[in-house]
């Protein structure tokens, strides 16, 4: 055999770097694939922390317009550099104390839905939503006879967006009335602390909000914590995302525009 029949030492080196080529491949598609979910993982948290979580509606407390089961979208830059949540805004807020139940705020159990919620891809629990009435230094009360809730002296039309309270109004021959919880009664509340905020769910006879936990001249055992700090609120609803067939944006009412700031 002649040394030119024999392979030469670049033609061995050119055939273990060719037996190698496709592992090198596959491990680089692999760290690619890694990269690229992490980059994913961290995007997610990021628009969670400061532009956009979903949840979801616990229950009836904000019907007719979000009903149990809802998925929503809730963005937060509304409030960003200093500003305000606004009368009408329907938003969700952490629990300021007492308001949710065990069986109210329920925890994901599934490891995957956990680390979904975690990173906001999966609707969360724990939370309430509300509709704003008053803010700082407003003055709410209810009702008048034809069950109108009032803000610093203005009466507010809510046919659009809340469900009537029950039927005596109209049995009554007053109209339709659109006032708080029937164990309430009549109620004056405010002006609100700085800081703070007057939640009512849209429900009236089906929602544990700020009107519920106020104390009246008729109750004595009550915590008289009807406020939500403007520091709980995570951010404003604006949409419906599922399930589809009510998928929908949220706007603020108009009737909210012709209170006096």
């Amino acid at each position: 055999m002649t040394l030119e029949d024999r392979d030469s030492p670049s033609d061995e080196r050119e055939s273990r770097s060719s037996a190698f080529r496709p592992r090198r491949r596959q491990l680089s598609a692999l760290q690619e694939t890694g990269v690229l979910l992490v980059i994913a993982l961290l995007l997610a948290i990021a628009i969670k922390a400061l532009l956009v979580q979903a949840f979801y509606i616990p229950s009836e407390s904000m019907e007719p317009g979000l009903i149990k089961n809802d998925r929503i979208l809730v963005e937060k830059p509304s409030y960003w550099f200093g500003k305000s949540p606004q009368r009408g805004d329907v938003v969700v807020f952490k629990d300021p104390g007492g308001w949710l139940s065990a069986e109210d705020a329920p925890q994901a159990s599934n490891p995957i839905t956990q680390l979904l919620t975690k990173v906001g891809l999966y609707p969360s629990g724990g939370h309430l939503v509300k509709r704003v009435i008053g803010v700082p230094g407003d003055v709410i009360e209810c009702c008048d006879a034809r069950g109108r809730i009032s803000v610093n002296g203005v009466y507010l039309d809510e046919s659009t967006y809340a469900r009537p309270a029950d039927e005596s109004c109209e049995q009554s021959g007053a109209g339709t009335c659109y006032g708080p919880m029937p164990r309430v009664g009549h109620w004056k509340a405010g002006p609100v602390p700085a800081g703070m905020l007057f939640v009512m769910g849209d429900n009236r006879n089906h929602s544990a909000d700020s009107s519920y936990h106020l104390c009246t001249e008729a109750e004595t055992d009550c915590s008289d914590l009807p406020w939500v700090p403007e520091s709980d609120v995570v951010g404003k609803v604006m949409a419906v995302v599922w399930p589809f067939s009510r998928a929908k944006f949220e706007h603020r009412p108009a009737d909210f525009a012709s209170i006096d700031k």
